[in-house]
């Protein structure tokens, strides 16, 4: 094969779609230099030669030398060349040369094509194409068909049958007949299984029952096919049809394409070993099928509801072989073969085998199945949900099962390094940690545990189990519950499992559990003594404990004397400690240690070691205060109390002084028999820092013990104070209403203070507030007296100055508006109402103020005209003085209201809540108007008064009734003619002008005035360009037909002559109905759409609406048509030598002169062609012809007494007889 040659630019250098693209830029850059050198020549045209020269040179360069570009697509031939060449010489030569082109021309023969359309008599548009080439009057053909012999054949689609024992117990075989009516078939079957053969015999009766209900399934369904007989057959096999016989008692012709098989229908089931699985097992599921091999199946796998689709393909037993596939799946069985060991339904087992990875539901659900011959069994979820088509329960469509996690176990916090600690003869539960293999622990499902265990006793050397070890095994019902462990020893877990799946035990699996020994306690003293007196004030303890740490001990500590028992606790992190008892006062101590616990026993009692020790406790003399940090902060003339608390014994002497400005004063108590004493000192007159310090304290031994606690007094220098500030140099303001002011207060003394107050006008309640400043303020917003009744600051209370603790406060009144009443204005059911006024009229509406001036009044203007939407304005006044107008709006009818919505002035805005709108309402009736409903409209009257003469039409709006005034304007009279009419009830009137006032020739009417039942008035300036109209006096119009003929047929055009002043309004009759037609011209035509009678009756013009009556009748005829065979493609098929008949229907008016064909008929891939042409004439409506001759027979051409029609494109051929018209 030769080498394509290569471009001549390489595509490594530039590719192929991009040379294209450059070669295209080209060209049109020449087009557009040739447009260029177009433009100019109309300017001067002396180049036109040398331009197309030029641009036969250009083209020629490049099309000729674009080939050798070698570039794809663009490699034309020389030819091709050659024409395009051509092409654009000729275009050069039109554009150089500046020739004419007819476009206007060519686009409308171009429209013609695209929209072609006439009116029609009825007035409506038509295609006259439609109307001329009618198919429709020329319908029907038949085809003559001579028949071959008969035959007869068994199932030619070579369908797939089954039968099962539910849905499909019988199926129906075809047998397709041709040209023969059988009286006797007779079929062989062949058994399946047995492979014994049987004739079956059909009856003549039943082979025509079965001949009746091919024919009437023939006539519903499809009229020209074949005549299918339908055996039903109930037993599987393999069917072959043996014999057929005619009515002739000949055998019919029987092709055999090949024999068919009835086998029974595939079917599927689901078969599994228990509905519980563990994760990562196999599925260990079998789809049972059953059915010809070999088989399909298609099922879906749900896991946790999720679904997946699967098949198998070729399902088959073991070196089994089916004729089917080696000769294909078109054939049902071998030609030939009896054979149908192959064709027996066996049963076959498809094991799966998946693992299973995700615990949860898993179903297996079985869709379809079909056989070797396609026969298909589709599973609906009505099968799944009945067991009626197996026999036997739901489960065998659908299977599922539930699929387990397994279980782990480990031990948490114990192992052999890390052993278990717990006291003798106590149970714990073995630390055991559940999981799985999934996300969480199994809880809803028992646990069997395994474990080894060796007592403390037998562990080997290394720690290990013995060879005696003990293997128990323990079910618990959850995770909640642990294995139950007490003695010491060596705990190995070894297996776990739940009610379905066997589990791993993970590490650490073993756990040491221990008896540590029991804690003890003993114990050492030494007294502890006074050095002052020698006495002894408490013991030293040592404590030597035994077990495992830390210890808490409990011992009790009691005096003698007392009803209770001190009950005290000592920790030890070691294995000693010492503990130092001193009780603060003097008795006689016991103490009892009753109890010790460690960190494994707890609350172990010593009682059994009888540790009580016992001691004469006299401690020293002491004094404190009983505050942690005693300090006072008191007001001026006050005394202060401090509790002292005393230790030794009793009876005590306390020594203390009081320090105050350099000052010590000393004090000295006498004997003091309680352990408590209260130091109250005298009141303090003076303000400042105080000191109270305690000196010494004396107990009954004369030991003297020196102190150093002190106490800090704080005295206030003064009283706090309060009074009210000025304003202005005085106590009382005037004030806005509502507004918050803020009265001046003075204060004395620490913060925060506490105020109470009160207003006069309401004495009964007192308020209070806290105040922080010095110069602080009272907030208030009511009017009237307030008074300051208390103070008190941080610490003391305090004084009221009583010249200055009232302060008043007033409002300034705020403004208020009225609105001035008089004769054109009354108050009426809560609103103002002014007189009613005209649209235009001036009007104002006068307003009183009270306040401070300025005043600020807003009001919203709510105008609701007589027709239309309501609108709303809102205007605002400002007045310098109390009394003040504003302006009414007249400018449109309707009812306006005037709402006085704000109100403000120099001190106050405005309030909505002390402010109520004033309303006030007016009328304002509308001037009337009338106007021509169409102005600059002309209307036209004859030059004689007749009847239905045109009425001027004009509209009026205000109250009726109306007085109305017109002025009449004649063309070349200087003189105006006054008409006026009055009493006008109505708003639309005809308005009708007499005779007398007109003028032949043309007129012009204008309004000058019009007046309502309101008084209203609306005048007009005459000389202004106001709307008008025309009166125009005119001749009637004529009217004349072009053709001298009475007499056309549908599809003719109908011609008339018009005289008068275009356009025109045609009067016209057609089928008894009146018409009118517009005509834009002097010409009037209609093409004939339809039979009938079309007369002319009047015709108007547009010059005025006089009409020319008359009477002009023309009479349009239909088509004569033709129907062969009742107007249907008949097929009549006939044996060799018969005939058959051709019936031939004509409409329109005898004679009928027609001409009809017969042509070969047609078949696939060839074109009929014409054997013969024959004429006739008929007198009658129908005619009949006998015909014996194959092929197909139709109407070409058709004639009657008035009219005729042919076919488009029908070649009758030469030398033979035409229709001549």
């Amino acid at each position: 094969m030769p080498q394509p040659i290569a471009p001549l630019i390489p595509f490594e250098t530039i590719d192929a779609p991009s040379q294209r693209l450059y070669v295209a830029a080209f060209y049109f850059a020449l087009l557009a230099w040739r447009g260029f050198d177009f433009w100019r020549l109309f300017g001067e045209d002396t180049e036109s030669l040398w331009l197309f020269m030029k641009w036969i040179a250009i083209d020629g360069v490049f099309l000729f030398g674009l080939p050798a570009l070698r570039i794809p697509w663009l490699e034309w031939s020389p030819a091709t060349t050659t024409v395009l060449f051509l092409v654009h010489a000729l275009i050069d030569g039109i554009m150089m040369f500046r020739i004419p082109i007819p476009l206007l021309t060519g686009l409308v023969a171009l429209s013609k094509l695209f929209y072609d359309r006439e009116l029609a008599v009825s007035e409506r548009s038509v295609k006259p194409g439609n109307i001329l080439h009618n198919s429709s009057l020329i319908l029907g053909k038949q085809i003559i068909h001579i028949l071959p012999e008969g035959s007869a054949v068994l199932n030619p689609a070579n369908e797939a049958f089954c039968l099962d024992a539910w849905s499909r117990s019988s199926v129906i075989l075809p047998i397709h007949i041709n040209q023969t009516n059988p009286t006797s078939i007779e079929l062989l079957r062949v058994d399946l299984d047995t492979a014994t053969e049987e004739t079956i015999k059909i009856s003549e009766k039943e082979a025509r029952r079965m001949r009746k209900e091919a024919e009437k399934n023939r006539a519903h369904g499809d009229p020209d096919g074949p005549l299918v007989l339908r055996y039903t057959a109930k037993r599987t096999g393999l069917y072959i049809l043996q014999r057929v016989v005619d009515e002739s008692k000949l055998d019919v012709q029987r092709r055999r394409i090949s024999d068919t098989v009835v086998v029974a229908c595939p079917k599927a089931q689901v078969n599994i070993s228990g509905s519980n699985r563990c994760r990562n097992e196999l599925s260990n599921v079998v789809l049972e099928v059953e059915g010809t091999p070999p088989l399909k199946i298609r099922y879906r796998n749900f896991i946790n509801d999720v679904e997946r689709e699967a098949s198998f393909q070729s399902i088959q037993p073991d070196d089994f072989v089916s004729p089917l596939t080696r000769q294909g799946s078109d054939a049902v069985v071998p030609r030939g073969s009896k054979d149908t060991s192959w064709a027996r339904s066996q049963k076959i087992r498809v094991p799966i085998n998946e693992t299973l990875t995700t615990s949860g539901k898993w179903m297996y659900w079985v869709d379809e199945v079909q056989d070797a011959y396609g026969n298909t069994v589709t599973y609906t979820d009505r099968d799944h949900q009945s067991s009626e088509g197996w026999g036997h329960e739901i489960s065998h469509l659908q299977q599922a099962f539930v699929v387990h996690e397994r279980p782990r176990v480990e031990l948490e916090n114990c192992s052999s390094q890390r052993p278990l600690k717990v006291a003798k003869g106590v149970a714990i539960s073995l630390p055991v940690q559940y999981s799985s293999t999934g996300k969480r622990a199994i809880s809803d499902s028992p646990y069997t545990l395994k474990y080894l265990f060796t007592p403390e006793a037998e562990l080997s050397p290394n720690g290990e189990h013995a060879p005696t070890a003990q293997m128990k095994e323990v079910t618990l019902k959850n995770t909640s519950q642990k294995p139950g462990v007490q003695h010491s020893g060596l705990y190995t877990l070894t297996s776990v499992s739940t009610e379905f799946c066997e589990g791993e035990v993970l590490e650490p699996a073993s756990c040491l559990l221990e008896n540590p020994p029991e804690p003890e306690l003993s114990l050492s003293t030494e007294e502890i003594f006074d050095k002052c007196a020698g006495n002894p004030i408490g013991l030293r303890v040592d404590l030597d404990v035994m077990g495992t740490p830390p210890f808490m001990i409990l011992y009790k500590m009691q005096r003698k004397g007392d009803s209770y028992v001190r009950l005290q606790s000592e920790q030890l992190r070691g294995l000693r400690g010492q503990l130092e008892l001193t009780p603060p006062e003097a008795g006689h101590y016991t103490y009892t240690f009753t109890e010790i616990s460690d960190d494994v026993y707890k609350g172990r009692s010593l009682d059994a070691a009888r540790l009580t020790l016992e001691q004469d406790v006299k401690p020293s003399a002491s004094a404190h205060f009983a505050d942690s940090s005693p300090t006072r902060q008191i007001c001026l003339d006050e005394a202060v109390s401090f509790k002292i608390k005393l230790q030794g014994q009793q009876p005590f002497i306390l020594e203390y002084e009081l320090v105050h400005g350099g000052k010590r004063t000393k004090h000295k108590t006498g004997s003091i028999n309680h352990e408590e004493y209260a130091i109250t000192t005298e009141k303090l007159k003076n303000g400042g820092d105080y000191s109270l310090a305690l000196i010494s304290v004396t107990d009954a031994m004369g030991c003297k013990e020196f102190l150093k606690d002190e106490a800090k007094i704080s005295v206030r220098h003064s009283r706090p104070l309060a009074k009210f500030g000025q304003l202005e140099n005085k106590r009382m303001v005037k004030t806005l209403e509502g507004k918050k002011i803020s009265l001046p207060v003075r204060l004395a003394g620490v913060a925060p203070w506490t105020v109470q107050y009160r207003k006069l006008e309401d004495p009964a309640i007192e308020r209070e507030i806290k105040l922080q400043k010095d110069n602080d303020v009272l907030d208030i917003d009511g009017q009237g007296t307030y008074e300051i009744t208390e103070v008190k600051d941080n610490f003391c209370p305090g004084t009221v100055d009583e010249s200055a603790s009232r302060f008043e406060v007033r409002w300034i009144p705020r403004p208020q508006l009225r609105i001035l009443e008089g004769s054109a204005v009354t108050f009426f059911e809560g609103k103002y109402v002014k007189k009613d006024v005209c649209e235009g009229e001036e009007d104002l509406v006068e307003l009183g103020f009270s306040g401070t001036p300025p005043y600020v009044v807003k009001y919203e203007e709510h105008h609701k005209p007589e027709q239309g939407a309501k609108s709303l304005r809102t205007k605002e006044l400002n007045a310098a003085l109390g009394i003040a107008s504003i302006q009414m709006d007249t400018s449109q009818a309707g009812r306006h209201e005037y709402k006085f919505v704000q109100l403000g002035d120099y001190n106050y805005d405005h309030d909505p809540r002390r402010y109520s709108p004033l309303l006030v309402q007016q009328h304002v009736n509308s001037r009337p108007t009338a106007q021509f409903t169409t102005p600059g409209k002309t209307y036209s009257y004859c030059s004689v008064e007749s009847s239905g003469e045109e009425v001027i039409p004009i509209t009026l709006k205000g109250v009726p009734p109306f007085n109305l005034e017109v002025e009449i304007r004649h063309h070349g009279s200087s003189k105006a003619e006054i008409y006026r009419e009055s009493n006008i009830k109505s708003t639309a009137h005809s308005l009708r002008i007499p005779h007398r006032l007109l003028q032949l020739g043309n007129s012009a009417l204008v309004i000058r005035k019009v007046r309502d039942a309101n008084g209203c008035t609306r005048r007009t300036d005459p000389n202004s360009p106001l709307p008008r109209v025309h009166i125009s006096v005119h001749e009637p119009p004529s009217i004349r037909p072009l053709e001298s003929q009475e007499h056309f047929c549908v599809g003719d055009r109908i011609s008339y002559a018009l005289g008068g002043q275009p356009p025109f309004n045609v009067f016209y009759n057609f089928e008894g109905v009146e018409r009118k037609a517009a005509a834009p011209s002097t010409t009037f035509r209609r093409i004939a759409e339809k039979p009938g009678v079309f007369t002319i009756t009047a015709v108007k013009d547009s010059a005025s609406e006089c009409k020319a009556y008359t009477s002009i009748e023309k009479f349009i005829h239909e088509m004569p048509s033709v129907r062969v065979s009742k107007g249907r493609e008949e097929y009549v098929d006939i044996h060799e030598g018969g005939e058959a008949e051709i019936l031939f229907e004509f409409g329109g008016t005898p004679p009928f002169e027609f001409t009809y064909t017969r042509s070969t008929n047609e078949r696939k891939g060839k074109k009929s062609q014409v054997l013969e042409t024959k004429s006739e004439v008929s007198h009658e409506h129908s005619m009949r012809i006998r015909a014996s001759l194959e092929g197909t027979y139709e109407v070409v051409a058709i004639k009657d007494r008035y009219c005729a029609y042919a076919k488009p494109g029908q070649d009758l051929g030469k030398g033979q007889k035409l229709l001549k018209y």
